[in-house]
């Protein structure tokens, strides 16, 4: 009986030792995953943030308040105890807080969201108290928490009763930040693109006292951003970032890097020392519409309903006031879509007026409309672009009262998720039935007018259509230059057609070469007779 005890005594005995040469981390379940910045890792400044001005503005007066509360202190102000940057993905939230860390002058720890919670009860609430103790030590300092919608969505969320560890780590997230004892010193910067999901209390002043949206960049911004992303990237002499800057209305920081980014990769495999402006055009295509497939294999009739159904909505959508203008029409496969026509609004918008809203609807089923007329016979090629047709026109009817039978009226609620802590019982519509078939009536009569006035278009202009469906089976991809020559008669310029090799086909060509100047010479042409 004595063996089985020395058995465990042994066991436990090797246990301690294991945690002790572990430096007890078998046990740090409850330690922050926090991690702590100097400026020795951190290289990012105000410098390298560009097209968010009033958001960099906000963030650098906490700075200068670091730099000399007394400054502020003496009429009274205190240094905000929370600041929430909210704002689209891929707008700049993470790199403002890479740039507070690398300016601030004060510890820095950041933290994310999902890194609270794991899948032992009390760690999450245990992590936050050790992240405020931590804070507390190293005061005046940062605490950045990244993607705080994981850990801080409303209270009462989901189907699975009321409390569960998530809502704890919420609990003590709440209290370490506006509680019973103060944290003076620590300031709580949080980056969210779902401030809709987070609970009230976490958004109440004393929590976060300064919200910041970080838009979408305009213009200016969009061509700030270009310069800082172009820095270290050698720029051919045609390159406008102005002009790039107006051709990419919409695109966020993350979308420019990636554009400048794709266009020197494309540059490095054609072998060149500098990027050009058609380099960039490239890189936009792709980022816009999708890598080209062009090893798919299509019959020679789907390339013809291709064409004439792209050219359909290239008309359509050039001779009906109200859409952006045309930028680029292709057969080429990309992605999942056998063709693709790209239009791009000359300028920033921020609203939609009932024209521009039918204008798109008709736009939409242009190429519908083409297959009919040319062919008197539909396919599946258009089943995105009716469903893009039809929500917007729901949109109008029960959204944004653009309808004239049923006026300027809200129907139905938006729909949240019945995971957001919201009724989930009652999802019954806040209108009657009879209305709900006026609403479908009504959604009805919107696409069949447009798809009358596709038609219309096209029918009036059948010979520009044929010319331009030509076009596109002998070029394959048109530019907004050819398309117009091809709609006014006018002859085609010849262009260089640019096909960039793969790696695959890089890399025979390099074994053919290697293989050619071997150290024996060439071999020779053998000799007949």
């Amino acid at each position: 009986t004595i063996l089985p005890m020395i058995f465990l005594l042994v066991m436990f005995y090797l246990f301690m030792r294991q945690l002790q040469s572990g430096g007890g981390k078998a046990m740090s379940f409850g330690k922050s995953k926090a991690r702590m910045l100097n400026e020795t890792q951190n290289k990012v400044t105000f410098a390298d943030v560009a097209g968010i001005n009033e958001a960099k503005d906000e963030l650098e007066e906490i700075i200068a308040f670091l730099r000399d509360p007394k400054k502020f202190q003496r009429l009274g102000g205190r240094i905000p105890k929370g600041v929430l940057m909210m704002g689209p993905p891929g707008t700049g939230k993470t790199l403002l807080a890479r740039a507070i860390a690398g300016e601030a002058g004060v510890p820095f720890f950041s933290i994310s969201g999902s890194d609270f919670v794991e899948m032992f009860v009390g760690v999450g609430a245990s992590r936050v108290r050790d992240l405020f103790e931590q804070g507390k030590k190293h005061a005046p300092c940062i605490i950045f928490i990244d993607e705080i919608d994981a850990v801080g969505r409303h209270r009462g969320a989901g189907l699975g009763g009321g409390h569960d560890e998530r809502e704890q780590t919420l609990n003590q997230l709440l209290v370490e930040m506006d509680g019973f004892e103060s944290n003076e010193g620590v300031i709580i910067i949080a980056a969210t693109n779902r401030p809709d999901v987070l609970d009230p209390a976490i958004l109440r002043p004393g929590r976060f006292d300064r919200r910041i949206t970080v838009p979408r960049p305009d213009v200016v911004g969009r061509e700030g951003i270009l310069r800082v992303h172009t820095k270290k990237v050698p720029l051919g002499e045609d390159v406008d970032l102005e002009t790039i800057a107006r051709g990419t209305p919409g695109f966020v920081g993350a979308d420019l890097e990636n554009l400048v980014n794709e266009a020197a990769l494309l540059a490095a495999r054609q072998d060149k020392d500098s990027v050009s402006m058609a380099d960039i055009e490239m890189a936009k295509d792709k980022v816009l519409m999708g890598t080209e497939r062009r090893s798919m294999v299509m019959s020679e009739q789907e390339r013809r309903i291709a064409a004439w159904h792209e050219a359909g909505h290239t008309l359509v959508g050039m001779f009906i006031e109200g859409n952006d203008e045309i930028h680029k029409v292709s057969i080429i496969p990309r992605g999942a879509a056998l063709g693709v026509t790209q239009f791009l609004p000359t300028e920033d918008r921020h609203m939609m007026s009932r024209k521009q809203a039918l204008a798109r609807i008709s736009m939409a089923l242009g190429g519908r409309s083409a297959e009919e007329l040319v062919f008197g016979e539909i396919t599946t090629g258009a089943s995105n672009d009716i469903q893009r047709a039809t929500q917007l026109a729901r949109m109008m009817v029960c959204e944004v009262g653009m309808s004239e039978k049923l006026g300027p009226v809200s129907y139905g609620e938006r729909e949240d998720s019945i995971f957001l802590g919201r009724e989930f019982a009652q999802h019954r519509p806040d209108y009657s039935e009879k209305t709900a078939v006026d609403i479908d009536d009504e959604i009805k009569r919107i696409i069949e007018d447009q798809h009358g006035r596709a038609k219309g278009v096209l029918t009036e202009r059948r010979e520009a259509l044929d010319r331009l469906a030509h076009a596109l089976l002998e070029r394959e991809t048109l530019d907004h230059e050819e398309i117009r020559a091809v709609i006014d008669g006018r002859e085609l310029p010849q262009r260089e057609r640019v096909i960039i090799p793969t790696w695959a086909e890089r890399a025979e060509q390099s074994k053919e070469k290697r293989r050619g100047s071997s150290i024996f010479g060439s071999p020779k042409p053998a000799t007949s007779g």
